[in-house]
């Protein structure tokens, strides 16, 4: 499949001065609402892939095959722009070359290579520990040189600002953009002061997983070179809610007929995209 037009939409997005938030999914059906509902971006998280794929936690237990394989199945259901979380591209900089290689190939848009010392090591207890500036380099490095599509929008991540502290994150910011990524990611930005000092010292887009809701607003993140705002992954957990509640229901004795919240023949057609079918049903055979 060719994914270059939504690579395109995705750069002319970031290079914008405008600031959106992602429409977080996890599979084809997911995508397809987020596109029809008219989300720029989609996201696609490792925390949320680990459960869609595995039903585990964000432990780093999910494979490279299985998240690309994953990524592709959403990709090529529509034409949303989708941005991954690459986690530390499952290992050294080797691994992380290998990972640009296949997510390119499964159709994302973009994708985070984050510096924090993943899977977790032994013996530090669930503290966030992060890699050298040095090896954050290599990594970022290698990413670049796995790209073949110069499309593809190559982002690094840190969660400085919440694991050390504002002058790391900067320091890390900066080396990271001086290597030639595409755009910086920072989750856990929490104060105003963070966003001005990103804003004062980077010049490539911002991705940002802001840490409460203080600085959750778009104009305002726009002014500040703020691309893209992640609003967290609701919609899974919707998703799960819903799946519980609905398949209780039923083991507790209620009708079929009195479930709620059910889609219509209309939506799930319109989902399904039953009249594309339909057509290459008549056409083909």
């Amino acid at each position: 499949m060719n994914w270059t037009e939504r690579r395109q939409r995705f750069r002319a997005q970031i290079e914008s001065d405008q600031c959106v938030h992602p429409g977080s999914v996890f599979d084809p059906i997911s995508a397809r609402i987020a596109e029809d509902l008219g989300f720029e971006v989609g996201m696609f998280a490792g925390s949320i892939a680990s459960m869609t794929v595995l039903g585990a936690p964000d432990l780093i237990v999910l494979t490279l095959s299985e998240f690309a394989e994953q990524a592709y199945r959403i990709c090529r259901a529509g034409d949303l722009a989708l941005l991954v979380d690459a986690d530390h591209g499952y290992g050294n900089a080797l691994n992380v070359k290998r990972t640009v290689e296949e997510l390119e190939t499964s159709g994302v848009a973009a994708l985070t290579i984050e510096d924090t010392d993943l899977p977790q090591p032994h013996g530090i207890e669930g503290a966030t520990r992060l890699l050298s500036i040095d090896e954050g380099v290599g990594k970022m490095k290698a990413a670049l040189e796995g790209r073949q599509d110069k499309d593809l929008v190559v982002a690094a991540r840190t969660s400085a600002f919440r694991a050390t502290d504002n002058e790391d994150a900067i320091a890390r910011a900066l080396a990271y953009q001086a290597v030639g990524v595409d755009a910086l990611f920072f989750a856990g930005v929490s104060t105003k002061e963070q966003v001005e000092m990103i804003n004062e010292n980077v010049s490539i887009p911002v991705f940002v997983a802001p840490q409460g809701k203080d600085i959750v607003d778009l104009p305002y993140l726009a002014s500040h070179g703020v691309r893209i705002c992640l609003q967290g992954h609701q919609p899974f957990s919707a998703a799960v809610q819903a799946v519980y509640s609905t398949l209780k229901a039923l083991r507790d004795g209620v009708p079929t007929s009195e479930i709620e919240n059910v889609a219509s023949s209309d939506l799930m057609k319109q989902l399904t995209r039953d009249e594309d079918y339909q057509r290459q049903m008549k056409d083909y055979l």
